[in-house]
């Protein structure tokens, strides 16, 4: 009973210290093409586009190193440091310069990769076969929730700004990375979890940093080996019929990412026609895809469990509701906007710009997000429960190699071009869906036949 507590306690530490880092990290990646647009500078020639292709794409080869990292100095220190240079990066926004923009943009690829990795460590130790998916819920829920107060924050300051002043930046910036470092130094509080058994080869695997006799052979063996047998395995899984088809979802995933937490902000807060208030409205929009996020985590998360339907209505239901806000995006949204200057963009699209339409598009991104996403954890984490982490590993791996794709491209392409993408990838990527579903779902019943 005191274990159960413990973790559950830790839990909701680690949540909660995600929440506050990306409270401050996707608020500084929702708002920094416009930030980067405003600055007075002659010495910043910086993207944030760039910057995020960048991150993305280290992140994506560095998830080959990131286990071995992660066994040397353990999961609370890993995320300790690696929240540290998410820090750095809000911080740099506070005096940028372009050798320092993108240098901290290729560290935090590497931290990216550290951290989610000591995250889904940290997740499975303090839980059991029958906590985890609790514990899964609640961590996204809490991660959820940074939408909210980021964009929420972001609102407030800038609702009535034209013009995005140096002092303006400084101050958002500064209170971003405070609110980071907070959460960084909560990870201290996760409180030390012992095994209640003698563990197992493999639980012994997921607990590196241990100072037990059992985890001090793990860490001393060969981290070159392990690492390569990871490598092997994250290959072999990724050549199988049902990732390589669960692939083309996944890259959709990396697209529309981009999309809902890059470019669509800098689009609205592009729009001249929205008034003066048009940069407020990126974290108002920003607050809007929170709740879609939240909304349809919880939602389906749920329907979930239940699983009569199976997978495939929840899927094609997030498709629907991508397709809906693609077309009242391309109606609503000029077509320069992600291109758009500091001083905004006078061209409307086939209707006079809404302000009302442009939210409840924010608000079909979340939710559409969280119906691909939470299905996509669902059936790999079924098809592969004895290789979760090569898995999980191969899902990272395809879907920021995507996004960093999109992020260049976002620099070049027009709006409409950007949804067209999105649209041919998204349909292509539910059928594929649908086929591995299918697969899954026919590999059970012959199983549940063999055992009778």
């Amino acid at each position: 009973m005191l274990q159960g507590r413990k973790t559950l306690i830790n839990i909701f530490i680690l949540g909660i210290g995600f929440m506050l880092m990306f409270t401050a990290f996707q608020t500084c990646g929702n708002i920094e093409q416009t930030v980067i647009k405003s600055f007075n500078s002659s010495e910043f020639h910086g993207s944030g586009y760039n910057s995020m292709a960048i991150i993305y794409g280290v992140f994506s080869a560095s998830n080959l190193i990131a286990p071995s990292v992660v066994a040397v100095i353990g999961p609370q220190l890993s995320l300790f440091f690696s929240g540290l240079v998410y820090s750095g990066y809000i911080a740099m926004f506070i005096h940028p310069f372009t050798w320092s923009f993108y240098t901290v943009s290729v560290l935090v690829g590497i931290a990216a990769a550290v951290l989610w990795t000591a995250q889904g460590n940290l997740l499975t130790i303090n839980s059991t076969d029958s906590t985890i998916g609790r514990n899964s819920g609640i961590f996204w829920a809490l991660l959820q929730f940074s939408l909210f107060f980021g964009n929420l924050y972001i609102y407030v300051q800038w609702h009535d700004k034209a013009h995005i002043s140096d002092k303006d930046r400084q101050t958002v910036f500064i209170s971003l990375t405070v609110i980071s470092l907070v959460g960084n130094f909560l990870f201290f509080l996760i409180q030390r979890i012992e095994p209640e058994a003698p563990p197992s080869e493999a639980s012994e695997s997921l607990l590196p940093g241990d100072n037990s006799e059992s985890s001090s052979v793990v860490v001393s063996q060969s981290l070159s080996t392990q690492a390569l047998n990871a490598f092997k395995k994250a290959i072999q899984l990724a050549m199988t019929k049902e990732m390589l088809l669960l692939s083309v979802s996944i890259a959709y995933t990396g697209l529309e990412l981009t999309f809902y937490s890059g470019v669509y902000g800098t689009c609205i807060g592009a729009m001249n026609q929205f008034g003066e208030h048009a940069k407020g409205l990126i974290g108002l929009s920003g607050i809007f895809i929170g709740i879609g996020e939240i909304l349809g985590g919880s939602l389906f998360g749920i329907l979930n469990q239940w699983n009569r339907w199976g997978r495939n209505p929840v899927v094609f239901l997030g498709l629907a509701t991508h397709f809906l806000a693609f077309y009242l995006i391309f109606l609503n949204i000029a077509s320069d906007a992600p291109l758009a200057p500091e001083e905004g963009t006078d061209l409307r699209s086939f209707i006079p710009p809404n302000v009302n339409v442009a939210l409840l598009c924010s608000f079909l991104l979340g939710l559409g997000d969280s119906c691909f996403n939470t299905q996509l954890l669902s059936i790999i984490g079924f098809m592969y429960r004895d290789d979760s982490a090569p898995a999980f590993a191969v899902f990272k791996f395809v879907q920021s190699i995507t996004a960093a794709v999109a992020f260049f491209y976002s620099n070049y392409l027009l709006l409409h071009w950007q949804l067209l993408i999105m649209v041919l990838v998204g349909f292509v990527g539910t059928l594929s869906f649908f086929v591995a579903e299918w697969l899954v779902v026919s590999h059970q019943r012959n199983s549940d036949y063999d055992s009778i």
